[in-house]
């Protein structure tokens, strides 16, 4: 199904979704994301600085609107690793909307870390996009060093270097005393096309239109729970006309369990294992949800501890 978004905004959902959308008049194909409690939980769940859990939560906006513009079957995730305080980040999705996201924090994290988040809490290292489809077949990577003040400016670095399209994108996250941590993505993408020479121009034109429209989307705009998703889209785009396909839910869901973790305890050696082991238990935390999960070192035999 396939709707205009006229002067009356579609109803449906306002969170924690990938909504597809088209300006047909400049040959633009998009996505917004909007993402409430499926940030929120796993960014409450830790005790993060409110530059990194800012950071983080633009991540998993991000991954969430570059994963619906491609073909894949199972999951896509992007990487940061640098030597600033924080070490790592991860986030990723599947095709089945379950996203996820964790920082690594080895060092105190400056305060005025807002305005440049990459430089002051990265630092120098490198970003990197991976498709994996599981353990049969091939991964796809792409890697580009960290170089901006903020991660839009980062993938905008990667899309350069990249000559199969030209895209653009504009990232949020904002705490709200009521809704709790909030997040919105807006993905723009002008794919190659044999485009005749008279016809040139007019796209060319229509995509600085639409940067410049994009641009004027608010942080505030893209994260707010009274404003839907629809509603931005038609304030930004209604005059080019603007037309939505169906959404694509996302939802927080993290692949830890008992089972696993006790899975991984039982491959440490028993140095390991006595290193870890605190008032004669053993405790294993999710770096995802923070989940915590003990075990009683005597409890693992000698063939689960090898």
């Amino acid at each position: 199904m396939v709707s205009f978004v006229s002067d009356i905004a579609l109803a449906g959902d306002a969170d924690d979704i990938i909504r597809p959308f088209m300006i047909d008049s400049n040959g633009l194909h998009g996505r917004l994301v909007r993402l409430g409690p499926a940030l929120n939980t796993p960014l409450t769940a830790h005790d993060y600085p409110e530059p990194v859990a800012v950071l983080l939560g633009e991540a998993m906006t991000l991954v969430s609107g570059l994963s619906a513009g491609l073909k894949f079957d199972g999951v896509f995730s992007l990487q940061a690793h640098g030597d600033g305080p924080v070490k790592m980040m991860v986030a990723d999705v599947t095709t089945d909307g379950d996203i996820r996201g964790y920082a690594d924090i080895r060092d105190e994290v400056p305060k005025d870390a807002a305005g440049s988040p990459i430089p002051r809490l990265l630092g120098g290292g490198r970003l990197a996009f991976t498709v994996d489809q599981g353990p049969d077949t091939e991964q796809h990577q792409g890697i580009v060093e960290l170089q901006g003040a903020s991660l839009a400016d980062c993938v905008h670095h990667y899309f350069q270097q990249s000559n199969q399209y030209s895209a653009a994108v504009k990232l949020a996250c904002e705490y709200d005393p009521i809704k709790g941590w909030r997040g919105g993505a807006l993905v723009l993408q002008r794919l190659p096309e044999d485009e005749k020479p008279f016809d040139r121009e007019r796209l060319e034109e229509g995509w600085r239109t639409a940067l410049a429209l994009m641009g004027s989307c608010t942080p505030s705009e893209l994260c707010d729970a009274l404003l839907t998703p629809d509603e931005l889209l038609f304030r930004l785009f209604h005059e080019d006309g603007v037309r939505v396909f169906p959404a694509r839910p996302l939802k927080f869901a993290c692949k830890c369990s008992p089972e696993r973790m006790r899975a991984a305890v039982t491959m440490l050696s028993d140095v390991e294992r006595e290193e870890m082991t605190i008032d004669g238990r053993i405790v294993v935390t999710c770096q995802f949800c923070n989940a915590e999960q003990s075990f009683d070192p005597n409890s693992l035999t000698p063939a689960q501890a090898t």
